[in-house]
């Protein structure tokens, strides 16, 4: 069993970056003109489930350890990223400024913020290969937002889909509904964004980021911020979908916590969960998510699992039933999910690790915030 102790000694953040250090990470940024600067944000709302897993942070613990041995992601960059000179460490922030937009529990937020920096280090972020960091420690952030705020229009802005989603139910919209997504561009920008991983649903956010990177370095007739560039996942990968309505993306505000797999579930909740998952009448395990979403999704969870094609998976369970196929696949997930668990509950009962975490990161983001800033303010 990992213990605490042996987590802390793989990653000794609990030594703050020094004077030297600091100046060291900004003279190493900018040796070169041309740098790919992974950057993503988490938000520290509800539990963390397979979908989350999947889509998001497995790919993180990938970018963290090593971008140019990245097949499948230099396979998506224009000349297999030759035309970049370095590769910095991904840029991860857990994002509470962005969480408070329709929620103000300030208590339930700090505890979600250590959650959620739990689970990321449970799962295998390591802050020595990244920069893990709270959004709201760089005070910047909100600063770069009022400046591109002021070359936005509210039309634009309302047409996003999210925005018409969340604001329906309210009489009186919040404000910080629109400017939402002005923020998510101000995180990408402040720290050089150059790629940002999202899912198909955020085409619009980075469109909308491309956009507003141009009209500003139009606007102040400058060339300060790179376009950024979205990484799509391969097909497929990280969409997994609700145990209990198949026809929908797994999600943490589900009410029926039988719908997801949460990475805090013990191994007998997880196997219960998989054997109780709709399918249909079929027997068979074959994948067609068109018309059997419930199975498809279930292989779909094995391939991810196992790093086995969905062919692979289908030729493996021929002539085998539904059932059959879900109790391997239960027993094979109770597994997988248990150290990452372990590691979960074993890193929540430290916060003050967890706060050293973060603030080590914070004042890496810091220096080049602050590095940024220097250069639009001139």
């Amino acid at each position: 069993m990992v213990s605490i102790q042996m987590i802390k000694s793989f990653r000794p953040v609990n030594q703050l970056l020094s004077g030297s250090n600091v100046s060291y990470l900004k003279t190493k940024r900018h040796l070169h003109s041309k740098s790919l600067q992974i950057l993503s944000g988490i938000q520290p709302t509800g539990n963390i489930h397979l979908g989350n897993y999947f889509g998001a942070i497995n790919q993180w613990v990938k970018y963290q350890d090593g971008l140019r041995s990245n097949q499948e992601f230099l396979t998506q960059l224009n000349d297999n990223g030759s035309m970049y000179d370095q590769f910095l460490p991904p840029i991860y922030q857990i994002v509470d400024m962005h969480s408070i937009t329709t929620s103000h529990d300030s208590n339930r937020l700090r505890d979600n913020i250590f959650d959620i920096t739990a689970v990321l280090l449970g799962c295998g972020i390591d802050p020595e290969k990244c920069i893990l960091f709270k959004q709201s420690s760089v005070p910047l952030n909100g600063y770069l937002c009022w400046i591109l705020a002021t070359i936005s229009t509210m039309p634009q802005l309302s047409r996003f889909p999210q925005f018409k989603e969340k604001s329906a139910g309210y009489k009186d919209v919040p404000l910080g509904l629109y400017l939402y997504p002005v923020l998510q561009v101000a995180d990408i920008l402040l720290y050089k964004g150059t790629h940002v991983p999202i899912g198909d649903d955020q085409l619009p956010h980075i469109n909308l980021a491309k956009h507003m990177t141009s009209k500003f370095n139009n606007t102040f007739k400058c060339k300060i911020f790179p376009i950024p560039n979205e990484i799509l996942p391969k097909s497929g990968a990280g969409r997994v979908k609700s145990l209990r309505a198949p026809e929908k993306k797994m999600s943490k505000s589900e009410a029926d916590t039988k719908s997801r797999i949460e990475l805090t579930d013990t191994s007998d909740e997880i196997i219960r969960k998989i054997r109780k998952s709709v399918t249909d009448m079929t027997s068979a395990v074959t994948y067609n998510p068109a018309d059997r979403p419930g199975v498809s999704n279930l292989i779909q969870i094995y391939s991810s699992v196992t790093n086995l094609s969905i062919e692979e998976v289908v030729v493996k369970f021929n002539g085998k039933e539904t059932f059959q196929f879900k109790q391997e696949l239960g027993d094979i997930l109770a597994e997988y999910i248990r150290p990452i668990r372990e590691r979960i509950n074993q890193l929540s009962n430290d916060r003050h690790y967890l706060e050293m975490v973060l603030m080590d990161g914070a004042t890496k983001a810091q220096t080049i915030a602050e590095d940024t800033s220097h250069k639009y303010n001139k």
